[in-house]
């Protein structure tokens, strides 16, 4: 078990992400659906602090410290660093990953 616990912090693209998929949801009128899925989003980012390497390495980068969680049909992106596990994008799992020049 990890002894000590690293911040999660989630990048405006990534509340922007959390946004669009509630209001999608919202928008077919499966605003509890929406919810839920979201609910369940921030239980695995907050399992992230007690274990930052839980996630795989990101297929399309095979960069170490850039990883990702799968909760289909999402795929919860982020980076790993030294004291945080920096959220970068929460994406459909079909899309393949690109990344802003400033992420």
């Amino acid at each position: 078990m990890n002894a000590s616990r690293v911040a999660v912090v989630l990048t405006e693209r990534a509340l922007s992400d959390l946004e669009e998929l509630t209001a999608w949801y919202t928008e077919q009128g499966r605003t509890e659906a929406g919810a839920r899925i979201v609910a369940d989003i921030l239980n695995q980012l907050e399992r992230l602090a007690n274990f930052p390497d839980l996630g795989r390495v990101v297929p399309e980068f095979s960069h170490p410290l850039l990883r990702e969680l799968v909760r289909p049909p999402f795929r919860i992106v982020y980076r790993r660093e030294r004291e945080a596990v920096r959220i970068l994008r929460v994406w459909r799992s079909e899309r393949l990953l690109r990344l802003p020049p400033d992420e």
